[in-house]
């Protein structure tokens, strides 16, 4: 490292916890600022600014190439795109980019013709803000009110508000810090929404009539459970509102008149630990998915007189992981992974037999796309694979014939016949096979001399989809291969695999990432050091265990907001997440057990005086999901302990949040920075 890039160093404070009679020691507490969320330490400040300049510092002499990866991913995205119209009710709706927008433009027409009527302007809403994201938008079913809910820095407190499309008014009424879906009533009269408590917590369900005073907002239903969060929505035939609560691995459902949302709430069934539960409506027969017998779920149905009698429809298959249903006017559709690839089925309500829907290739993702009506003709269906771009059909009922609608446009080109794509399966050292999909240039060496990104999760059951991705291009182009490794913790092969990567099993997730690396480097795709790896929030924790458990691996490693304080984070219940985590990773401030297993694998705790591959962090100030001083004492600590030389960066979005930086072209701008530390770490400078 030259003189000129002297990283910043953070000082020691001397701080230590002791819990179950076990001692940890933390001298870089002091990160957390104890105003959060208002973060004004001015020594917190000082450190995140020299580590951002640092940053800065370190990457200028590589701003051609970012500048020339920027170029190349953004000409591969059509800049006035759109989406195909759907339609829904008496309007066909569509959203849209013009050219160099760094956000959409959401339009509707009439069925009958007339002009195209903006009824969202997201950049003129994003202006003069550094950040923006639209959450929730709902339009009321007589067409006339769009609710919407924005976010301005990044925070997740969303701020809803109403607009009057007859009028093209906003009305008066401004609900702050939304976190919640935004559902009509059946009059087009009401709003059923959820605001986050002062521990970032959706405890509630609240009505809103128009016209009304925000103050006077009616609860509707209250959750006492910290672990448990409330989510609003509506049945497919929009009869029913539904309230649902529930943590990790535990459900419970509650039922509303879509026409008299003040009723008696109708209670499914009563939450039993470990179960969880969906739930809709046709035709006074309530459809639920559920584990309560297999963790691959089954099917079951019950009447509306008698919502806790369930009879069996789908039985569960170890094969079969039932991810999904949507109910339709004259039939239903059932969505799931058949041995971890993506199937579509079509049943009728009086036999239930299945239609299953073909595609063309062996690895790809589908599923079904935009449907906002009840009684269609038609499905619209998204469709893609690691080197086919994604594709919108619509499958006709009567015939069986997929249309395609739409297939990504890529202006700069693409030539799908230049890259090959395999699912391969690893075996993990307890034996257990990996699914990793990857794609490569076909003219790759099977010599060990490529160098490969792989990319991994493994966490809250979340499946990684072997899809496309144009900026991904920049990495093949360049003789990478890209693999997706489907580890343990992720349901990828059925709720089975996800629960053998949680809590006391969560090691696994780890040793499947290290084992299905060493997999590729047997199979001539790579060698070692001529890795690179990346991965977000959970998936950055993962980065922050493989690194301490197997540096030498790995040649460049990006860990995006990446949760590796997890013992200290898990011990604290003051936190908006904390308490609904404890499923997922333990608790250990009652238990011993689960205190020890987080402290044997947690990132932060496990840094050790070795030898660490080049690394690059990001963390967003406003993050609450994995707050920034969770990045920022793990570099602290690597910088104070780590026996190498190699480049070390953290960069922190001081106005964004857990997604980085908002807007098509700059979130771009942060995927052309990271894969230039990838290449320059590498060696890949063309």
């Amino acid at each position: 490292m030259t003189a000129s890039l002297v990283p910043p160093s953070a000082a020691r404070r001397p701080f230590s916890l002791t819990r179950h009679g076990i001692t940890v020691e933390d001298p870089w507490s002091w990160l957390r600022d104890p105003g959060y969320p208002e973060v004004k330490d001015p020594d917190v400040l000082a450190y995140l600014e020299a580590e951002n300049s640092f940053f800065e510092s370190a990457m200028r002499p590589h701003k051609a190439l970012t500048d020339t990866l920027f170029a190349e991913m953004k000409g591969r995205i059509k800049e006035d795109d759109r989406s195909v119209p759907q339609k829904d009710g008496d309007y066909v709706y569509w959203r849209a980019f013009e050219v160099g927008a760094q956000y959409r433009k959401w339009y509707r027409r009439h069925v009958n013709g007339g002009e195209d009527q903006l009824i969202l302007d997201e950049p003129a809403l994003a202006e003069g803000h550094e950040y923006f994201r639209l959450g929730a938008m709902s339009v009321s079913p007589d067409g006339r009110y769009l609710a919407y809910a924005i976010d301005n820095d990044g925070s997740e407190r969303f701020e809803a508000r109403i607009k009057d499309l007859f009028t093209g008014e906003l009305l008066p009424e401004v609900i702050p810090d939304t976190l919640s879906s935004l559902v009509w009533t059946s009059d087009s009269r009401g709003l059923i929404y959820g605001i986050a408590n002062e521990n970032w917590r959706t405890d509630n369900a609240r009505l809103h009539w128009i016209g009304q005073p925000v103050e006077t907002d009616v609860e509707l239903f209250h959750e006492d459970d910290d672990g448990f969060r409330v989510s609003v929505g509506l049945t497919s035939s929009e009869k029913w509102i539904v309230i649902a609560t529930g943590d990790h691995v535990t459900t419970e459902v509650w039922l509303l008149p879509a026409g008299n949302p003040t009723a008696e709430p109708l209670l499914v069934s009563a939450r039993k630990p470990g179960r969880e539960y969906e739930v809709d409506e046709h035709d006074g027969t309530l459809y639920i998915r559920t584990n309560d017998i297999h963790p691959n779920f089954r099917l079951v149905k019950a009447p509306l007189s008698a919502p806790g009698e369930w009879e069996e429809v789908i039985a569960p298959d170890p094969h079969f992981y039932l991810t999904d249903f949507t109910l339709f006017k004259g039939f239903y559709v059932t969505e799931g992974r058949q041995d971890g690839l993506d199937q579509i089925e079509l049943r009728d309500y009086e036999t239930h037999s299945a239609k299953r829907l073909s595609f063309p290739e062996a690895s790809y993702s589908a599923s079904l796309d935009d449907n906002p009506e009840y009684d269609v003709t038609k499905l619209r269906i998204g469709y893609e694979s690691m080197v086919t771009p994604d594709t919108i059909y619509d499958y006709h009922l009567a015939t069986g014939e997929l249309e395609v609608l739409k297939v990504q446009e890529i202006p700069s080109g693409y030539d799908a016949s230049r890259y090959a794509t395999e699912r391969l399966m690893i075996p993990a050292r307890d034996g257990t096979p990996i699914p990793v999909s990857i794609v490569y240039p076909r003219d790759l060496p099977r010599d060990g001399s490529a160098p490969l990104h792989l990319y991994g999760y493994g966490a809250y059951g979340i499946a990684m989809e072997p899809g496309f991705s144009t900026s991904r291009l920049s990495l093949l182009e360049r003789g990478f291969a890209f693999a997706l490794a489907h580890i343990r913790g992720g349901d990828d092969l059925g709720q089975q695999w996800y629960l053998d990567g949680k809590l006391d099993k969560r090691t696994n997730t780890f040793n499947d990432f290290v084992d299905v690396a060493k997999g590729l480097i047997e199979r001539g795709y790579t060698s070692k050091g001529r890795i690179s790896i990346s991965g977000g929030s959970a998936g950055g924790e993962l980065m922050g265990a493989v690194i301490n458990s197997d540096p030498d691996l790995w040649g460049a490693v990006v860990a995006h907001v990446p949760f590796v304080d997890v013992l200290n984070t898990m011990l604290d219940a003051s936190l908006p997440l904390t308490p609904g985590e404890w499923p997922e990773w333990g608790n250990p401030i009652e238990d011993k057990a689960a205190f020890e297993t987080i402290l044997s694998y947690d990132p932060y705790s496990n840094v050790k005086a070795q030898a660490y591959p080049p690394l690059m962090v990001t963390a967003g100030l406003n993050d609450p999901r994995v707050t920034y001083w969770e990045p920022a004492k793990w570099v602290a600590k690597l910088r104070a302990t780590k026996t190498d030389d190699n480049i070390l960066l953290l960069k922190t979005n001081m106005g964004a949040g857990h997604g980085g930086k908002s807007g098509r072209f700059e979130s771009l701008h942060e995927t052309a920075e990271e894969f230039a530390f990838i290449l320059w770490q590498l060696g890949v400078t063309q």
